[in-house]
């Protein structure tokens, strides 16, 4: 047809002349602000000696350069350019938030070091300390996935058992409602005391922290599901595990995902307490040995990892869940 713009092609105008895509600028905005903080990171005297302040200048200008061509050629960028359009505000708020807290850190010295670093000092936190680090982070992983796992499992159980068999939930739900409500770190002392070392007695309680909420969750789902469903399965000659497995668990997941959030959440709370306590490796550990040591840069640190950690495993959570839940996808936001 003619005047139509094939696929791929910059638009024309009715002179046959090339236009040039209109430049987004949000992201050179984005762009400018990091460069004006690897300038002034780089040219303001400090108040003290940090070592990492050059190399922490370097990546900022690197964003910056990065972020100038993109923001020309946003138009042509498609997906990834609507994507980046999106977040340069945040970009520029980030960049911002940077250059006050070098500003009145490292530059003015307006709040007190050591309880207030740089973010050169936690740069440098990462890139010389990040094999203890690293490995605190890699234990920490360890201990969640296997407490986790196993409460959430047997609260999955347990729950369905409750919701199914009158004779399970006679016995159990007293119980439940007894010792459930219970903080996890309530049963510190005498878990350290029970079991025989503290890696084991720490998967107990992120197990404990774990298995309530599911269990709650994942019974009210199998006591709510509508009884016409296993009317109409029990006319077809459904047996007793088809009912359980076909019909009462899929019917139950969303409310068993509530559970699985709650209980993540949860334990996250108790994995830090835990390994502040009793375990020699974690970043609860971690945590706990720089505030004895002052060192204020690397218990920041922990904390943005702890924080990138949890969030991640959250949103892997929720992939998995609008995965096996389509018909419900963008139901919970995350």
């Amino acid at each position: 047809m003619s005047g139509s713009i094939t696929a791929g092609t910059a638009p024309r105008s009715s002179a046959g002349v090339t236009r040039l895509p209109i430049p987004s600028w949000g992201i050179l905005t984005a762009g400018f602000a990091w460069l004006v903080l690897a300038g002034a990171t780089l040219e303001l005297p400090e108040a003290g000696d940090f070592p990492r302040t050059g190399f922490f200048a370097q990546g900022a200008g690197l964003v910056g350069l990065v972020l100038l061509p993109l923001g020309l050629a946003a138009g042509r960028l498609g997906t990834a350019g609507s994507r980046l359009r999106h977040w340069s505000p945040w970009l520029v708020a980030l960049a911002v938030a940077l250059l006050a807290w070098e500003l009145v850190t490292a530059k003015f010295d307006l709040l007190p070091m050591p309880f207030f670093p740089p973010p050169q000092a936690i740069l440098e936190v990462f890139l010389d300390d990040w094999p203890k680090l690293g490995g605190s982070t890699l234990n920490s992983l360890i201990l969640l996935a296997g407490g986790y796992a196993f409460g959430a499992g047997l609260g999955f159980v347990l729950g369905v058992a409750i919701g199914t068999f009158r004779a399970v939930g006679y016995w159990a739900h007293p119980v439940l409602r007894f010792v459930g409500p219970l903080p996890a770190t309530a049963w510190l002392p005498l878990a350290f005391f029970v079991f025989p070392s503290s890696w084991s007695a720490s998967t107990f309680l992120v197990a404990l922290a774990t298995g309530f909420p599911v269990t709650v969750l994942t019974w009210s789902g199998v006591a709510g599901v509508n009884n016409a469903y296993f009317d109409v399965a029990r006319t077809l000659g459904a047996s007793r595990s088809f009912l359980i497995l076909r019909v009462a668990i899929p019917a139950a997941l969303p409310h068993v995902f509530v559970g699985l959030f709650m209980g993540l959440g949860g334990s996250f709370a108790v994995l830090v307490v835990a390994e502040m306590l009793g375990v020699k490796s974690g970043l609860g550990w971690y945590l706990q040995w720089a505030q004895g040591w002052a060192a204020y840069a690397n218990m920041y640190a922990a904390l943005i990892v702890m924080a990138l950690m949890c969030s991640s495993l959250i949103t892997l959570l929720f992939r998995l869940r609008d995965r096996l839940l389509a018909w419900q996808k963008g139901l919970v936001q995350w």
